[in-house]
């Protein structure tokens, strides 16, 4: 089974060792090449792991092989994890990163060549493919993107796409298909030869526009007033200009990026001769230009881009756009969609006055395609109304709404139509793309929001027939709507305010989020309040079921819509009443933990410390004595040191404990088998050899005036080691009960063999010739460290009392799964504190400050914080308490109906949720009830 490109997790860098050290030498490769390595290059927001992608790429055959198949490039970034809504433009990103940073290494490393001179790789764009067989000889970096367009568009995702006429596709009703279209391709008016011989300076001019760019040829062209502006026969082969994503500047126009608006650039005034000024200069500038009789006959054509150049583009497309001759049209379209969308910034409508008028009614001629209607805006105030098809300019058409109820739908199909019906939607889409495109801007928002004609047109275009073909025109208009109403107040009888309340029973999921965010932003940029009032309390319902859904975007415009409708009084009543408010707070209460992740913090209340350390050394075991003494010295005072003492660079023992410790524990055996001690000078010399960091050392302490000849780095162990570092366990058991803190002392090694030495020793028991003790009852006394149940003499039998000293050895054995830990380690003392953290950002006015709440639960808990502040003051909490009786245990208004059920919740985000505590504190203190002084508060 394949794994669809939703399925592959989201790339990430993983640091692993192998990354490292293929960071390092990638490294230290582009050093010796002399090329700037980018270790974590982003594909959009994502940083690359170049380990990742350079295996991956080779095991998919290698940057040459992958350029050369159609899409593959694509395929390879949905295989990694780079997932995006452009993914022509993540392919280019991803490959684009490769070529400069992976391509000479694979070349290398891979495939044991040597890579092309960075003049020819990484020092140009990274189009085309044949990497392995590039040199300085057949390399020539190509300027045109179209001439290039043979190597690089194979893999589909570099070249320039081309502007051609396919079948219609049922557009989709997502948002993602509402972007710019291919961008259309450049004509060259082909110009026959029909000069003189001789080369004149308009023929070098032409020759040189000829070799030039076809950016620039387009720019040289396009201009000329008597230089047809489409091929013969119309615009044929042009589609709609919707998607235009330009990959490089070469693709840019030079006129559209050189051009500066009138009102920014001075006038430019040269002298010219007059009578007045310059009587001879006139005169003799006169009589060269008296006519002559030519033959009309003998007269040379004259040719393309020479003589007067014409109008800039700008004022050439609004003057063809105006004209009403449909290949000055589409001419005029297609590059106001190309200079609206690269331009934006210069493109205003104060400063080409006709431009809005234009447009808008090219986007009105949509309603003579399906309807019986002809739309024309009428800018006389003392002109009639002209019929159901006359909108008024100049203060817009309150019954538009009812006109086009009232009217007749054409029979067309919608899979198929005519050829000049398609031509005359593209045109009309792409005047609409224009306007959506300008409004983007905010100077051109502002503006068209006091153009009436506009709101005519989005009411038109929205309510056009539920047709495939029109969804994309639909959700251009609904954008504009968007943009437009920030800088608008509407009232609740507003056509354009009825509209977008109609959309949000549609099941378009585009067309809702569109018309929740205009809602919500109407008045933004205003002083009056967004009143969202008349609002039905179907789509109140359903904006409430919209928030059980697991879409982040839904939820967010949901939220943002209801924060501007909860900030008005009548409102809250309105939704009290026609909606069960209670399912709506329990929505938002439980929004307060979208996207939260629990984190656990340990908090220190007593820092670690250690016990001091004391000069008093273990006993020797028997059976370990007997292992060393078979060793001859220094072994064995390396190996008595090492189990005896342990490393601790803040402790020491002193020179003289350590010596008789030693003295003790071998002066008798070693005189017993007649060998001799070693010295204390060699003794102190060896034992500080055993751990690295201990050392003899001299201390002085303060106050004293005698100086200490110490061990420093060494501590002496609670339990003594064997030489298998297994630890002995100690007896503790009194030997005399009326002295209990004088303990045995004896260390063993297991735990059978300590019962059996309490059991002979202590308790005095012998064993039969089976190894087993008798069962007998007697009375006995558990002496065994600070044990008090057998305190005083108790009848037992044995076999009882036996299992109760069995655990006190189980008890003082040592654990294995501590043993990093020492015993004289005293553990700090934490506390560990949950937290639960939601989405938070930094207050860009001072960078300093904690994270502040943002997102989904900041909306849900303002939305909140609304209707606990605006309920109280609503006609139905009037009527509320007025129902309720006096001796009623249900006191209390909405809030008490609404918030008591939430309210250990909230408290509970109060107390995890730093960034949203200050919000939910508000919160409660809106819902807490008002108390006299003297009475207790029921919160």
């Amino acid at each position: 089974m394949t794994t669809t490109p939703q399925e592959v997790p989201l790339h990430s860098i993983d640091r692993t060792p192998e990354y490292e050290e293929f960071m390092t030498k990638l490294q230290e490769f582009h050093e010796k090449r002399g090329t700037i390595l980018d270790p974590e290059p982003k594909v959009g927001l994502i940083y690359l792991d170049l380990y990742k992608v350079f295996n991956h790429v080779v095991a998919s055959g290698g940057y040459d092989k992958i350029s050369e198949e159609k899409l593959a490039w694509r395929r390879v970034a949905a295989e990694l994890g780079l997932h995006s809504n452009n993914e022509a433009s993540t392919a280019f990103s991803l490959k684009e990163k490769f070529y400069k940073n992976l391509a000479a290494y694979e070349i290398k490393t891979v495939h044991n060549k040597e890579p092309p001179p960075k003049e020819i790789l990484e020092d140009i764009t990274a189009k085309g493919a044949s990497l392995l067989t590039r040199t300085l000889e057949n390399f020539r970096p190509k300027r045109d993107s179209n001439v290039n367009a043979g190597d690089s568009a194979a893999s589909g995702d570099d070249g320039t796409p081309t502007r051609e006429r396919s079948a219609p596709e049922a557009p989709s009703s997502s948002r993602a298909s509402r972007g710019l279209r291919e961008a259309p391709p450049q004509r060259v008016i082909f110009q026959p030869d029909t000069g003189p011989s001789r080369s004149t300076r308009q023929a070098v001019q032409q020759n040189a526009a000829q070799n030039a760019s076809p950016a620039q040829a387009n720019s040289q062209t396009t201009h000329h007033p008597n230089m047809p502006p489409m091929p013969p026969g119309g615009h044929q082969g042009r589609g709609p200009s919707i998607m235009h994503h330009p990959s490089n500047s070469e693709n840019t126009s030079n006129v559209v990026l050189s051009y500066q608006p009138k009102h920014l650039k001075p006038l430019q005034l040269r002298v010219v001769a007059t009578p007045s000024s310059a009587p001879s200069e006139f005169q003799r500038h006169r009589l060269p230009h008296r006519p002559a009789l030519v033959d009309p006959t003998s007269r040379q054509p004259m040719q393309p881009g020479t003589g007067f150049d014409g109008p800039n583009i700008y004022t050439r497309c609004l003057n063809a756009l105006r004209s009403g001759v449909p290949s000055e049209q589409a001419f005029a379209l297609n590059h106001l969609v190309k200079i609206s969308f690269e331009r934006g910034d210069k493109y205003r409508f104060d400063a080409f006055p006709g431009l809005a008028e234009g447009l808008v009614d090219k986007g009105l001629e949509v309603g003579s395609l399906f309807y019986h209607v002809c739309w024309t805006v009428v800018w006389d105030p003392y002109a009639d109304s002209g019929g159901i098809g006359s909108l008024d300019g100049n203060n817009g058409t309150p019954d538009i709404l009812d006109r086009i109820a009232n009217l007749v739908e054409k029979d067309l199909p919608d899979a198929l139509q005519t050829e000049a019906h398609t031509d005359q939607m593209v045109l009309i889409t792409e005047a609409v793309l224009t306007l959506r495109n300008m409004v983007t801007l905010p100077e051109n928002a502002v503006n068209m929001s006091d153009f009436y004609p506009i709101k005519d047109l989005i009411c038109i275009i929205v309510h056009l027939p539920a047709k495939d073909c029109l969804t994309e025109l639909k959700h251009m208009a609904l954008d504009i709507a968007e943009q437009i109403t920030p800088f608008m107040a509407l009232d609740s009888d507003d056509p354009l305010y009825k509209t977008l309340l109609e959309q949000l029973s549609s099941d378009d999921r585009g067309a809702i989020l569109t018309s929740l965010r205009a809602l919500g932003r109407i008045s933004m940029n205003l002083e009056a309040t967004n009143q969202l009032s008349n609002v039905p309390a179907e789509s109140l319902q359903r904006i409430t079921n919209w928030l059980l859904l697991n879409d982040d975007e839904l939820m967010d415009a949901c939220l943002d819509l209801l924060y501007q409708y909860t900030a008005v009084v009548s409102n809250v009543d309105n939704l009290v009443r026609s909606t069960t408010p209670e399912n709506l707070v329990d929505h938002l209460v439980r929004l307060l933990a979208h996207g939260a992740r629990k984190v656990h913090r340990d908090f220190i209340l007593a820092p670690e410390k250690k016990l001091p350390a004391r000069d008093e050394i273990a006993p020797m075991p028997e059976d370990l004595l007997q292992q060393m003494i078979k060793l001859e010295e220094p072994d064995r005072v390396h190996k008595w040191v090492k189990c005896f003492f342990e490393e601790d660079n803040d402790s020491f023992v002193t020179q003289l404990a350590a010596w008789q410790a030693y003295q003790s524990a071998f002066v008798g055996p070693l005189k017993a088998i007649g060998q001799p001690m070693i010295t204390p000078a060699d003794f102190i010399r060896n034992s500080t050899s055993v751990y690295k960091d201990s050392n003899a050392q001299v201390l002085r302490e303060p106050g004293e005036s005698q100086q200490k000849f110490i061990i420093h780095g060494i501590r002496a162990r609670p339990r003594p080691l064997n030489f298998e570092d297994a630890e002995y366990v100690r007896c503790l058991w009194a030997t005399n009960p009326e002295k209990r803190n004088e303990k045995c002392g004896q260390f063993f090694l297991k735990p059978e063999q300590m019962w059996n030495h309490i059991m002979t020793k202590h308790l005095d028991e012998q064993a039969n010739e089976g190894g087993q003790f008798s069962n007998k009852e007697r009375k006995f006394v558990c002496t065994w460290g600070e044990c008090s149940k057998y305190a005083a003499p108790t009848s037992l039998h044995l076999q009882d009392f036996a299992r109760h000293v069995n655990t006190h050895i189980m008890a003082t054995l040592p654990n294995d799964t501590n043993n990093s830990q020492k015993s004289w380690v005293v553990p700090a003392k934490t506390m560990a504190v949950t937290y639960e953290e939601t989405m938070t950002v930094r207050d860009e006015r001072n960078p300093n400050l904690p994270p502040q709440a943002a997102g989904i639960p900041l909306s849900a808990v303002l939305v909140l914080r609304n209707i606990a502040r605006n309920v109280v003051k609503t006609e139905a909490e009037e009527e509320l308490l007025k129902m309720q009786e006096p001796n009623s245990s249900e006191k209390g208004g909405w809030n008490e109906k609404l918030f008591r059920a939430v309210l250990p919740r909230l408290f509970e985000v109060l107390a995890e949720n730093r960034a949203l505590g200050p919000y939910i504190s508000s919160l409660l203190d809106l819902i807490r009830p008002k108390t006299q002084p003297g009475d207790e508060e029921e919160y």
